[in-house]
């Protein structure tokens, strides 16, 4: 089968820049992203995406009102379409049975039935969100009960492995691409199309092949893994204080352990973003359904060093400012989860910014990407009074006008124009002693003692 048209369901942080891609690399397939969010359909049509990550916007650009059209037209597009990608959201259950750790499968549901509703003709239907293990089934379940015309479907699994930041390098060049389709003629059929499309930019050796349970369990595991190494040497940086070793030598060292490898061992505030916290809450809630509870409660523990993290890190803070913020102003560089993304989803600077507002400090932020909107949506859901964000939150317009009387000064974003700051200038600024605590250790430490700041930098003895 050859693809001629590709419709993808959702236009987030997935959906946006995979499509663009695509679009980018097969001219001759029609590429169309669908929402229902028309301000976000506004935003892709225009010249501020809602997305930033570096070199999307020169590909959208280049592809938009040619082979690449933003939509909340659905119907008509999954109607066209040869394959369609779900690329809507999965977040973790708030209410009910598996809250707080089970994936909420109602965007996918709801998707499914509007694919079967409308669909003639031969569809490959292609999971893009991050999902439990089989739910694939569910949909073929929920397609099979709703489709009532000669329509035929075959499902697949293709979770996406980008990082946020680094997405249009990671899918110009991927590490892998893996896709998952049943084991019969028909799913090794649409399994094939697939692949064809990625081929004509991937070299065939990195596009993996496995069935659909093995795709769907490995994204999953992919994140888990990933995580667990953050948390790891979180944890570790914790003993270094309190030994006298210095975290960034302990990583160097395990680093270069060919065993082992030096990626994702970098000590810091935390790790936030979208996948990592919901895919290993997923992950356990897995395998408390499968009766595995020391499985669940191995990767339960993944988050627990990281929520430790963060509010270990606020009350070395307040401890180091002689055991009270109440009153002080506290500079947070950076908002994002992290650099060269707008993206704030479980970002360690909603936390840390929470428990400072709860302590009555007064919290001037820098971000080069995230707007005043965001911020104050995501502290109010983080529990924030608007009381709170009215007299004691401020958003300003560098570093340095965050640091302008500040009593500390917090990094928690690595954004590469903090590692460039004049620290003469920010010393000056500050009133004294002036403390910087460096969650993202992108400060030197030699330079910050020689400008005179008192610096805690996290795992450093």
């Amino acid at each position: 089968m050859k693809i001629k048209s590709i419709c993808c369901l959702g236009a987030g942080y997935v959906g946006g820049p995979t499509m663009a891609m695509i679009a980018n690399k097969c001219p001759d397939i029609q590429v169309t992203v669908c929402d229902m969010n028309q301000a976000r359909i506004d935003a892709w049509n225009s010249n501020t995406l809602p997305v930033y990550e570096p070199g999307l916007r020169e590909i959208v650009e280049s592809c938009r009102g040619k082979n690449l059209h933003f939509t909340t037209d659905l119907k008509p597009a999954i109607a066209a379409a040869d394959l369609i990608f779900v690329c809507v959201g999965t977040p973790t259950k708030s209410y009910g049975i598996g809250a707080g750790r089970a994936a909420d499968l109602r965007y996918i549901e709801s998707a499914a039935r509007l694919i079967a509703e409308v669909s003639h003709g031969n569809k490959i239907i292609v999971e893009k969100s991050t999902i439990p293990v089989k739910t694939a089934t569910a949909i073929q379940r929920i397609i099979a009960a709703n489709n009532s015309t000669d329509a035929t479907f075959q499902v697949l699994s293709n979770p996406e492995f980008l990082a946020e930041g680094t997405a249009v390098a990671d899918m110009e060049n991927p590490d892998r691409i893996l896709i998952g389709g049943e084991q019969t003629p028909e799913g090794q059929a649409a399994l094939n199309a697939l692949v064809s499309v990625y081929a004509n930019w991937v070299p065939r050796e990195k596009i993996i092949t496995t069935n659909l349970w093995s795709s769907e369990l490995s994204k999953l595991v992919a994140n888990a893994f990933l995580a667990q190494r953050i948390s790891s040497i979180n944890s570790i940086s914790a003993l270094c204080e309190a030994t006298g070793a210095d975290v960034n030598e302990v990583a160097r060292a395990i680093g270069s352990d060919s065993r082992i490898g030096p990626k994702f061992l970098k000590a810091s505030v935390g790790f936030g973003g979208s996948c990592f916290q919901k895919d290993i809450l997923n992950l356990v809630y897995l395998c408390e359904s499968f009766n595995l509870p020391q499985v669940a409660d191995y990767w339960r523990s993944v988050v627990e060093i990281n929520d430790w993290q963060k509010s270990r890190f606020v009350e070395k803070i307040v401890r180091t400012l002689f055991n009270t913020v109440s009153g002080k102003r506290i500079a947070i560089l950076g908002f994002a989860f992290k650099k060269d993304t707008n993206d704030t989803r479980e970002s360690a600077a909603i936390h840390v910014i929470r428990d400072l507002l709860t302590e009555n400090a007064h919290v001037a932020v820098y971000d080069p990407r995230v707007t005043q909107e965001t911020m104050h949506r995501d502290l109010l859901e983080a529990g924030v009074s608007q009381h709170s964000l009215d007299t004691n939150f401020e958003i300003v317009a560098s570093p340095y006008a965050a640091a302008e009387n500040a009593h500390a000064l917090a990094t928690l974003t690595e954004w590469d124009e903090f590692r460039d700051l004049d620290l003469t200038r920010l010393y000056d600024l500050m009133l004294k002693p002036a403390f910087v605590f460096d969650g993202r250790a992108i400060l030197p430490a030699e330079a910050l003692a020689k400008h005179g700041f008192e610096a805690f930098i996290i795992g450093k003895g």
